[in-house]
């Protein structure tokens, strides 16, 4: 009777531990929804989340709200202040040699025109290298357009590096004189929609800065083909605001073992301002917030998973550096971010460390029927958690298909339709079952020697 009696209290543990089963987490996850609910409810409830907007501020407290009643832990927002920017009256239209109206968007920091507009000649270059190695006296008090070839590539590569021309030209525009600057979107798709995004103006004073659709640009270089003068029409109206309150939502599955170290996962919550952003990337909270959940309803881990829905990155990681800065001298056994939209995944990546190598195999056994492989390149965390991949603390990405997401990304179709279920459970799928083999890995995680990136 005794020993019947302490098998019986002995019980609860063991239910605790073996349901962390990977491949039954996993294969129930494909039946996820979630994630799908986390989406839908951010996109509809909130909508566009402007980092440093009234909308991103009201995104926090939704996202307090749900995490508690998913039955999440030290739910709590830890908040940080940003340079503050909203958006204005944006037109354009080319007045010679054939007067026509252009679709587009300021881009985010851009400066603006003034109160009538600016007009003037355009001059034009197929990249950032050719408008660098320009003559002052060729750009100055032009407007300039900037080119690319960006196509669709899996794994997004080609972001990365026609990003330039987005993130450093109208820098180089506005410290050669032009009156303004207008660039190819950073898009793959052929629609009359403009891609926004962020730029930096390196000790330089903010000229009018947009992104061009696709088709716009084309007949801008249409134009530029029959040799005649272009001349431009610019209203572009944004604000600085100065500095703005933002924040990160933090919320924990407790693990049973402190010194066994912090799994960070997440996305992040703010959004562009065009669309609702559904694949950038409500979808990847949801994501990641479905697998903790997941885990945390089949058993307490061994480690704690910390999930993180970051503020105020798409204006330049601004969250993920205040989640460093704050919390470097706790220990992170791994960390990872979905923010690639929410198609299938189709690769992982890993960046460990000596103690944490044996992770490479049961992550490869356990993802394997997914379709996922291992790729050969190294993790880099995401934009929000790299810093931490970069000095030193283990890192995996389970990487989506990047084939669409270019098509969408920062514009006004960024929108719930955009979300594929079934594809959005395998993400799910994929995020429980490395998340049930970190969490519990035998392993120490903990990278003694990883050092701190400096604030």
């Amino acid at each position: 009777m005794l020993k019947q009696r302490l098998a019986l209290l002995a019980l609860p543990f063991l239910v605790a531990a073996a349901p962390h089963d990977a491949e039954k987490l996993r294969d129930a996850a494909l039946n996820d929804d979630i994630a799908w609910q986390l989406t839908e409810g951010l996109t509809t409830e909130i909508g566009p989340r402007l980092a440093g907007s009234e909308a991103e501020a009201r995104a926090r407290d939704w996202a307090v709200r749900k995490l508690r009643a998913m039955g999440f832990k030290n739910v709590r927002i830890e908040r940080f202040t940003i340079p503050g920017w909203t958006r204005g009256e944006e037109r354009g239209e080319i007045l010679a040699p054939f007067p026509q109206k252009l679709a587009l968007t300021a881009l985010g920091y851009s400066g603006a025109t003034p109160d009538q507009g600016v007009e003037a000649q355009l001059v034009a270059f197929d990249s950032v290298a050719a408008l660098e190695a320009a003559p002052a006296e060729q750009v100055r008090g032009k407007i300039v357009y900037v080119g690319h070839a960006m196509r669709p590539a899996q794994d997004g590569s080609s972001y990365g590096y026609f990003g330039t021309v987005r993130r450093t030209a109208p820098s180089i525009a506005a410290k050669k004189g032009a009156a303004a600057i207008v660039i190819r979107g950073l898009g793959t798709d052929s629609h009359r929609v403009p891609h926004t995004g962020t730029t930096n103006f390196e000790g330089v004073q903010p000229i009018p800065a947009a992104a061009l659709s696709n088709p716009d640009a084309d007949q801008i270089e249409r134009l530029l083909r029959q040799d005649q003068p272009i001349r431009l029409r610019l209203l572009i109206t944004p604000r600085q605001l100065g500095t703005i309150e933002s924040g990160n939502v933090i919320a924990e599955v407790p693990g049973t073992d402190p010194k066994a170290g912090i799994i960070a996962i997440g996305g992040h919550l703010d959004s562009w301002d065009l669309g609702t952003g559904a694949i950038d990337d409500a979808s990847g909270v949801a994501i990641t917030a479905a697998a903790a959940k997941r885990i945390m309803d089949a058993g307490r881990p061994r480690r704690t998973i910390r999930v993180i829905w970051f503020g105020s990155e798409e204006i330049g990681g601004l969250g993920g550096q205040a989640y460093f800065n704050a919390h470097q001298n706790e220990p992170h056994a791994l960390v990872g971010e979905s923010d690639f939209g929410a198609d299938r995944v189709w690769r992982f990546e890993t960046k460990l460390n000596t103690g944490a190598a044996g992770l490479t195999t049961k992550l490869e056994r356990v993802l394997a029927p997914l379709g996922i492989a291992k790729g050969s390149g190294n993790a880099t965390a995401g934009a929000d958690l790299g810093p931490w991949a970069r000095a030193g603390t283990n890192a995996v990405d389970l990487d989506q298909s990047g084939l669409r997401y270019f098509d969408i990304h920062h514009t006004a179709d960024d929108t719930l339709d955009k979300i594929d279920r079934e594809q959005l459970a395998q993400n799910v799928a994929a995020w429980t079952a490395m998340l049930a083999v970190a969490a519990n890995a035998p392993e120490n995680l903990i990278n003694d020697s990883a050092q701190s990136l400096p604030k």
